[in-house]
């Protein structure tokens, strides 16, 4: 959520920074809001003084033995205006909060600007051996095969997915099913034995709190699956207060960002305690509703998919610094399973929601010809933290909000399939990178 603070003092700013990610800030509606908000708190303040006043005045009459009821009958007068008052404020609350709710994030000073993907910027890219003479990896020396016709024989039955499940989900067995395996243990040791991540276990369902605090409610609801739609046989009848017992709606996680951030929901950090770094293997689920049809064919785009997290909970002045190297922990897994891949600074027009920069690492597929998407590493600054309360103790001993980051360490499945299209060999085998053969028993080669 944006600062309400900057919308007050600098409102025009923020709508032309808004702009620039093909958003049009509603100044109408949010200027009647606050204006109507700031009279209610004026009146709330000056009422509050005068009964101070009248409290003081009432005191002095009795003092000197002169008749104060008059002007206690204006004192009595004034807790009930104050609690219409607090009312009026809290109907005004809402609709600003859900106005407040549904506004972006502003993009860094250092994002380019952009309409779409079209205008991301490449920074860097890494190849495992000489490039090509357009400076993409050279072809394979045979005619490269999707995932999905190197897979089958090695185990991938979306068939049996799709008898099981439906559309766009997966079932391995036998040497795949251990490779999908090998790839997340290997990143998850990668993270923490090397960049000092904290390995977590998360629940995979939350409750709608949760999710308003990351960003992904109300803005993705349709985008998530909905597990509970209020109380069950089992909830109690009254809460630890006594009053009616109401049970959030709940939801499947569509990444442990999720829950990693929102370990530091509610909460206040010492300063020395920054940063925070935790990881988390977790399935991940999203309906997809916005793929317009995209990659119906294979793993690249499911219902269903696991995923190695990495979250950083930090001090502001240290979040930016942290950005590149979560960039580098997500580029240092695909340079170790040897894969060609490319880190892409994203336009305005591209970035999500809670995102103030994000970098995108495109892994190259062979048999598309080009360059798909396997991370992305996303600064939030203060947007989260201001949602969920976020904060840390300064070096004035007061409290200020931390700053979150996010990124994929990496997407497991996209992982798998990077793999088997860039190590595919022309008798259908697969060649086991390095890193992970000791996860494989010491196995060098898939076969059929």
């Amino acid at each position: 959520m944006l600062d309400p603070i900057l919308l007050r003092k600098d409102l025009q700013t923020v709508v032309d920074r808004l702009k620039t990610r093909g958003v049009s800030f509603d100044t109408e509606r949010f200027n009647d809001l606050e204006s109507r908000r700031k009279a209610v708190q004026t009146e709330t303040e000056s009422l509050q003084a005068r009964r101070n006043a009248l409290a003081k005045q009432i005191g002095q009459l009795k003092a000197k033995g002169e008749d104060a009821s008059a002007v206690m009958a204006e004192s009595q007068a004034v807790p009930v205006r104050l609690k219409q008052l607090e009312e009026e404020l809290s109907a005004l609350q809402q609709p600003l909060n859900d106005l407040l709710m549904s506004v972006p994030n502003l993009p860094h000073a250092s994002v380019p600007q952009g309409e779409s993907a079209d205008d991301n910027v490449e920074v860097r890219r890494w190849l495992p051996g000489p490039a090509g003479a357009d400076g993409n990896p050279p072809a394979l020396p045979f005619e490269a095969r999707d995932h999905v016709a190197v897979g089958e024989p090695l185990g991938l039955d979306f068939d049996m997915a799709a008898k099981l499940s439906g559309a766009r989900f997966s079932f391995m067995r036998g040497p795949i099913a251990r490779l999908h395996r090998a790839l997340s243990q290997f990143m998850l040791d990668l993270q923490t034995g090397t960049h000092g991540y904290t390995e977590c276990y998360t629940p995979y369902i939350v409750n709608a709190s949760t999710l308003y605090g990351t960003g992904q409610l109300p803005k993705f609801k349709d985008d998530m699956f909905a597990v509970s739609k209020g109380g069950g046989d089992d909830d109690p009848k009254q809460d630890d207060q006594g009053k009616p017992y109401v049970r959030e709606d709940q939801y499947l996680i569509s990444t442990s960002e999720i829950t990693l951030t929102s370990v530091a929901r509610d909460t206040i950090q010492a300063a020395a305690d920054l940063p925070i770094k935790l990881t988390a293997h977790t399935p991940c689920f999203r309906s997809e509703a916005g793929s317009g049809g995209r990659d119906t064919r294979g793993m690249i785009r499911q219902h269903q998919f696991d995923k190695v997290e990495m979250v950083q909970i930090t001090h502001p002045d240290q979040s930016y610094e942290a950005l590149e190297d979560m960039v580098g922990h997500a580029e240092r897994v695909l340079q170790l399973l040897g894969l060609p891949y490319r880190v892409v600074l994203l336009c305005t027009g591209d970035m999500g929601f809670g995102s103030a920069k994000t970098y995108d690492l495109e892994v190259w597929l062979p048999a598309q010809n080009t360059w798909r998407e396997i991370s992305s590493v996303s600064n939030c600054e203060t947007f989260q933290a201001r949602r969920m309360q976020a904060r840390f103790r300064n070096a004035q001993g007061k409290p200020e909000f931390v700053h979150t980051l996010n990124g994929s360490g990496l997407a497991v499945g996209r992982a798998l399939v990077a793999v088997l299209e860039n190590h595919q060999q022309a008798d259908g085998s697969v060649l086991v990178p390095e890193a992970l053969q000791p996860y494989m028993g010491g196995l060098t080669v898939l076969k059929a």
